[in-house]
C-alpha cells in the first residue's frame, strides 16, 4: 500500500492540474476555431440537429428535445449552458446571420431571458445548412464522442466565412475574444479576392471589407482604429447610437434613437436617460419614453423649449451607453492553438480550409463515381448477352454460386457480377441500352471535371469562387452599421449641463468655500457661518456658469467650476477644501481669489513671494485639467520659508513695484517681469538684504498716483509716487521709511491708491478692522514714517490695507 503513495509538491500537481484544465477550456470550450468560427458547443448543437434531421424544411420541435439529444449525444455539460448557447444563434440582435431558428421566446434587445426550453421550438436556419453542407462526403475528421457510442465532427466543412460573419465573445484560462461580426457579402468579396490575389495587401482588402456590420446598425467611428485591428488583430473604435433631432410644436425638438450600439442593453439605456432627466443632470429634457415595437426601434427623448439638442446629444454620448468603444480582441483556435486573427489570415485560413474541403469532397465524389461508372459498363455488356446471363444465373446454386460463373464465364468483375445478381427482375423490363449509356457519358463527364479539381489550381478555385458567390447571392444583405473615418471628440457645453442662476459665493482664508441660494443669504446674511477669527477672502453673488480661482500662500492653486461647489445654507460654514483634496497643508491658507468667466482666458496674473521672485503667467496655462482631488502648483517656491504674497490680475498694468519689510521700494518696466508657465519660480524681483523680505508687489497704472502703508509700530502714511523714481528689476530700490537708532521701523502692509481722497481699511492680524478717511491724514514725503493709528500691542500688527469701496460695503 505505501508503494502507492506518492509525495508531489503542491506546486508541480496545481500546475500540472492547472495547465492540462487550460488547455482543455482554451481549445474546447471558449474560443471558435479559425476554419468554421464556432465553439465545440456551437458546433454540436448544428451537427446534432442536422443528424435529427431537424432542419429548415422540417417542421420545428421542441428545443428541449434538441438539447437533450444534444447534451446525450456530443456534449455532457449542463442543459441551461446548452440552451443558452442555442438561444444566442437565434438572436438576431447578437448575431448577424442566425443559425438557429426559433420559434417562441427567444429573449429581447431588452436583456429579457427566453422562455424555458419546453416551451419554444427550434430548427436549424437555412444558412446553417451551408455549413454542414459536405458533412457526408468524408470531407472533415470525425472523432469518437465523449462515451464513445458514435462520431462527432471536429470542425464543420462550413462555405460560410462564420468567423468574421457572426464574431465571436469568450473568456477562457488567460486568454479572451472579441471578435465583430461583419457584412457577408463583403468578406465574400474579399475571400474571392485574395482567392485571385494570394498577395494581396490589407489595403486592397479593404476595398471589400469596410469594417464590422453589426446586427443592431450604429455608427462606427475610427477607421485608424479598425485598420489596427484587421493588422494586429487588436484596436479599438467607437460605435454610437443613430439618432436624429426632428422639430415638435410649440418650439419644442426630439431626438429618436433607432438604432444603438452593439450588445447594449435597452432598457438599461433608457433607464440611465430618464435617471439623468430626473437628477436635472442636464437642462432641457422633459420626457423619455420607449416606443419601439415590431416594426422597429425607437427611443423618443423630448426636449423643452429652447433646449440645446446637439449640446444635450453630446453629453448624453459622453454620459450613457448611447456611444461606448468596442475593443477589438481576435483570438482564434488555429492549428490546437489560440492565435490573434487579422483579416488577412482569417481569411487565408478559411480558404485553405475551403480547399481541402474541396479536395477531399473531390476525392469522394470521383471515388463514388468511378465505381458507378465500372457498374454502368458492366450493365451495359451485360444487356449484350441477356439470355445467357439469366440462364448462367438460373444454372447456379445460390447468390454466391451465381456471382461467381458471371466472373467465371463472361469476365466481369466482383462489383459488377455482384450489382447483375442484385439486378430486379422488373428492371430488366425497361433497361435500355441507351439510358445507361446515357448514364456513362455523364458519369465520364462528372470524372473529368473532378479529375480536374484535384489536378488543376484554376479549377478548384473556380469552385471556391462560384460557392463564394452563390452563397452571397442567396444570403447577402445590405450593411446595416455606417462607418465614419473620424472619432468625433464629445465636448460638453456646460450650458446644457449648468443651469443658469445667480448664487452667493463665500470663500474664507482657512479654506472653507459654499455656495447658496438667494433666498438662503438674504435670510441669514447676518450669519455665514465662519469662525472669527477666519477672514472671508470672497463675498459675493456669482453665476453657476462662472469659475473660481482660489490661490493658497503655498503656491497652489485651487479650481473649482461655481456649479460645482457644494451648496449649503448661508449659516452652514461649508465645505473644507482639506475633505476633497489630498495634498492641502495644514499650514496652507488662502491668499487671494477670483470669479472669472472662461477659464481658458488669455488674461495675464502677476505672481509675487516674499524671497523676491516674480513672474506673470497665463490663466489658461494654469487651470489644471484634473483638480477634484489636488490642487495644482501655479509657482514654486525656492525655500520651506517661502511664501505668495501675490496674485494679482495685471490688466493694463504699466509698472511693478515692489516694497520690502526693511522700507525699500522699487519701480520697474511691467514687461521686465517675464511670462512664463505654471511650476516654475519666476525671476528675482529685487535684491533683498540679510533677513529682509518683500513685503508687497503693487501693480501700477497711470492712474494711481500714491503710496499708503501702515508700519510694525502702527503708524500711517501715504506719499506721492513719483518720488520713486524708476529703475529696473533686480536692483535694491529706494528708502520710503527713514531708519531711526531708538526705534526700527518697518513696512507691515503698503497698497497703492488713485487719488488723495476716498477711504482705506487696515485689517490687523487679531482680526481688528480701522477703516480711515485719506482726507484726514495729511500728505508724508517719502522717507517719513507716517503718525501713530493703531497700537500695536493692544490691536495687532497690521496684516492688510486696502482701498474700501463704501458702496460695495454697503
Amino acid at each position: 500500500m505505501a508503494d502507492r503513495i506518492t509525495e508531489l509538491s503542491l506546486e508541480a500537481v496545481m500546475g500540472e492540474r492547472f495547465g492540462r484544465y487550460s488547455k482543455y477550456i482554451i481549445q474546447e470550450r471558449a474560443l471558435p476555431d479559425i476554419r468554421d468560427g464556432l465553439k465545440p458547443v456551437q458546433r454540436r448543437i448544428l451537427y446534432a440537429m442536422e443528424q435529427d434531421s431537424n432542419t429548415y424544411d422540417h417542421p420545428y420541435r421542441k428545443s428541449a428535445k434538441a438539447v437533450g439529444n444534444i447534451m446525450g449525444n456530443f456534449h455532457p455539460h449542463g442543459d441551461s449552458s446548452i440552451y443558452e448557447a442555442m438561444v444566442r444563434l437565434s438572436q438576431d440582435w447578437k448575431v448577424r446571420e442566425p443559425l438557429i431558428d426559433m420559434n417562441g421566446n427567444n429573449g429581447s434587445v431588452d436583456n429579457d431571458p427566453a422562455a424555458a426550453m419546453r416551451y419554444t421550438e427550434s430548427r436549424l436556419a437555412k444558412i446553417s445548412g451551408e455549413i454542414l453542407k459536405d458533412l457526408a462526403q468524408d470531407t472533415v475528421e470525425m472523432v469518437l464522442n465523449f462515451d464513445d457510442t458514435t462520431y462527432e465532427p471536429t470542425v464543420l466543412p462550413s462555405r460560410l466565412p462564420n468567423l468574421f460573419v457572426n464574431g465571436a465573445t469568450g473568456i477562457s484560462a488567460g486568454y479572451a475574444t472579441d471578435i465583430p461580426p461583419h457584412n457577408l457579402k463583403e468578406i465574400n468579396d474579399a475571400l474571392i479576392y485574395l482567392l485571385d490575389h494570394p498577395e494581396a495587401s490589407l489595403d486592397d482588402l479593404m476595398q471589400f471589407v469596410k469594417g464590422p456590420d453589426f446586427p443592431t446598425g450604429g455608427i462606427i467611428q475610427g477607421l485608424d482604429g479598425i485598420k489596427q485591428a484587421y493588422e494586429t488583430g487588436r484596436g479599438r473604435v467607437v460605435v454610437r447610437a443613430k439618432t436624429e433631432v426632428t422639430p415638435l410644436k410649440g418650439g419644442k425638438q426630439k431626438i429618436e434613437i433607432t438604432e444603438i450600439p452593439y450588445e447594449v442593453v435597452k432598457s438599461t439605456l433608457v433607464a440611465k436617460i430618464d435617471a439623468i432627466r430626473l437628477n436635472k443632470e442636464v437642462a432641457g429634457i422633459s420626457e423619455v419614453r420607449d416606443e419601439s415595437d415590431r416594426e422597429g426601434m425607437s427611443i423618443v427623448i423630448e426636449l423643452s423649449k429652447d433646449a440645446s439638442a446637439d449640446g444635450i446629444l453630446t453629453y448624453l454620448f459622453k454620459k450613457t451607453d448611447l456611444q461606448i468603444s468596442y475593443n477589438f480582441n481576435m483570438v482564434a483556435i488555429h492549428d490546437q492553438r489560440p492565435v490573434l486573427v487579422t483579416l488577412q489570415n482569417g481569411l487565408s485560413a478559411f480558404l485553405d480550409f475551403r480547399k481541402d474541403v474541396v479536395l477531399k469532397r473531390s476525392a469522394y465524389d470521383l471515388k463514388k463515381a468511378e465505381a458507378r461508372q465500372h457498374i454502368v459498363e458492366g450493365l451495359i455488356r451485360m444487356l449484350s448477352i441477356l439470355d445467357e446471363v439469366v440462364q448462367t444465373i438460373r444454372s447456379s446454386k445460390n447468390r454466391k454460386d451465381a456471382t461467381q460463373n458471371l466472373i467465371d464465364n463472361y469476365d466481369f468483375t466482383k462489383p459488377q457480377a455482384e450489382a447483375i445478381v442484385t439486378l430486379q427482375l422488373y428492371r430488366l423490363t425497361n433497361t435500355d441500352v441507351t439510358q445507361l449509356q446515357d448514364e456513362h457519358d455523364a458519369l465520364a463527364k462528372k470524372i473529368a471535371e473532378l479529375q480536374k479539381i484535384l489536378n488543376e489550381t484554376a479549377a478548384l478555385h473556380t469552385v471556391i469562387r462560384n460557392e463564394l458567390k452563390a452563397i452571397s447571392k442567396e444570403y447577402a444583405t445590405e450593411r446595416q452599421t455606417v462607418i465614419e473615418d473620424e472619432i468625433e471628440s464629445l465636448v460638453i457645453d456646460t450650458a446644457v449641463t449648468v443651469p443658469d442662476e445667480n448664487v452667493r459665493l463665500l470663500l474664507s482664508q482657512n479654506g472653507y468655500v459654499k455656495r447658496s441660494s438667494l433666498r438662503s443669504f438674504k435670510a441669514s446674511a447676518d450669519d455665514n457661518g465662519l469662525a472669527e477669527d477666519d477672514p472671508i477672502i470672497v463675498n459675493e453673488t456669482v453665476n453657476t456658469t462662472q469659475h473660481l480661482l482660489a490661490f493658497t500662500n503655498m503656491g497652489n492653486l485651487i479650481y473649482r467650476p461655481v456649479y460645482e461647489i457644494a451648496d449649503f445654507k448661508w449659516k452652514e460654514p461649508g465645505e473644507h477644501f482639506s475633505q476633497s483634496l489630498s495634498n492641502w497643508n495644514p499650514e496652507e491658507t488662502i491668499l487671494s481669489a477670483m470669479v472669472i468667466d472662461d477659464p481658458a482666458s488669455e488674461d495675464a496674473l502677476l505672481l509675487a513671494t516674499n524671497d523676491g521672485y516674480i513672474k506673470q503667467s497665463i490663466v489658461k496655462d494654469l487651470v489644471p485639467k484634473s483638480y477634484k482631488k489636488k490642487s495644482a502648483t501655479v509657482m514654486k517656491l525656492k525655500s520651506d520659508d517661502a511664501r505668495v504674497i501675490t496674485v494679482a490680475p495685471v490688466k493694463d498694468a504699466k509698472e511693478v513695484m515692489t516694497i520690502s519689510e526693511s522700507g525699500l521700494a522699487l519701480r520697474f518696466e511691467i514687461e521686465e517681469v517675464p511670462v512664463v508657465g505654471a511650476r516654475t519660480a519666476g525671476v528675482k524681483a529685487m535684491k533683498l538684504g540679510t533677513d529682509d523680505q518683500v513685503k508687497a508687489a503693487l501693480i501700477l497704472s497711470v492712474d494711481e498716483m500714491y503710496l499708503a502703508l501702515v508700519t510694525n509700530q502702527g503708524t500711517f502714511k501715504y506719499s506721492r509716487l513719483d518720488e520713486i523714481s524708476e529703475s529696473h528689476r533686480a536692483n535694491k530700490g529706494m528708502q520710503v521709511l527713514s531708519p531711526r537708532k531708538t526705534v526700527h521701523y518697518a513696512v507691515a502692509a503698503a497698497t497703492v491708491i488713485p487719488e488723495a481722497q476716498g477711504a482705506l481699511r487696515i485689517e490687523t492680524d487679531r482680526f481688528k478692522t480701522f477703516d480711515i478717511q485719506l482726507q484726514d491724514h495729511g500728505l508724508s514725503n517719502r522717507t517719513a514714517n507716517g503718525s501713530a493709528l493703531i497700537n500695536p500691542t493692544s490691536d495687532g500688527q497690521a496684516r492688510s490695507i486696502k482701498p474700501l469701496n463704501l458702496q460695495e460695503e454697503d
